[in-house]
């Protein structure tokens, strides 16, 4: 249901369910899990690109898996939730570049999971997003954070509760994408590859210190970036880089 390959020091993560237009499931959600965690803990991995296969991205929500949770207990949504919620931080708090190359239609919680990456390359004939779970009574609770975190809040609301879905122009003008290419994965290897270049532990740092200030008073903010810059002044990385540049 999920593939991965490496491409030089890039890991490449497919979702793979092409018959169920790469619908999100329990089973594939736990195994993307396994191997994106994989890809985090592998120091030879300097980043990750999430695609689909064919000409979708991912659908959203398995339709077999909706009629499952439509029965589901208190208990039981809980649980269930509590695996989408883990997907979406994982991604979104991985301290390696994330690029979403969305190769096709990325919807609801394939939408979701696109918002969580870094990086949004939409394909620009193909792509399609949104969030549609408010036109079955369902909500897009878990991923609205991180659409307030990419568009104003209102573009968000007015995305959320109108359940619209963007083709790549629109998506790119309200800020939900951030380049389109014909080539997505052409695009996402020579983003990927300029991202390797620069430094492993400054990357990691800088999207800790990111996640961490992001909602501090400005005060508190400067006061945790300062020690953030001490601890980055001691790492091999960052006096290699001086001797590099002071030698050229």
């Amino acid at each position: 249901m999920v593939e991965l390959k490496t491409i030089n020091d890039t890991a490449v993560i497919t979702l793979n369910r092409e018959e169920k237009r790469n619908a999100l499931s329990p089973a594939m959600i736990s195994e993307f899990l396994t191997l994106f965690n994989s890809c985090e803990e592998n120091k030879a991995i300097r980043s990750i690109i999430i695609t689909g296969t064919g000409k979708i991205f991912s659908a959203g929500a398995d339709l077999k898996y909706l009629q499952t949770i439509r029965d589901n207990s208190i208990n039981d949504n809980d649980i269930d939730s509590g695996k989408i919620s883990e997907l979406i931080l994982t991604v979104y708090g991985s301290n390696k570049p994330t690029i979403a190359a969305v190769n096709g239609p990325a919807i609801a919680g394939g939408c979701g999971l696109a918002t969580a990456c870094d990086y949004i390359i939409a394909d620009r004939s193909n792509a399609m997003l949104g969030y549609s779970e408010v036109k079955i009574g369902f909500l897009p609770a878990i991923v609205s954070f991180l659409l307030l975190r990419r568009v104003s809040e209102f573009k968000a609301r007015q995305l959320l509760i109108s359940a619209e879905i963007l083709n790549s122009e629109r998506a790119l003008a309200v800020g939900l994408v951030d380049i389109l290419s014909d080539d997505v994965m052409a695009e996402a290897l020579a983003l990927a590859d300029k991202l390797n270049k620069n430094s492993a532990e400054s990357i990691k740092q800088t999207k800790q210190l990111i996640r961490t200030v992001k909602n501090l008073d400005y005060k508190d903010a400067v006061k945790i970036a300062q020690k953030y810059n001490v601890i980055s002044r001691t790492t091999e990385e960052f006096k290699n880089g001086i001797d590099k540049f002071l030698t050229k």
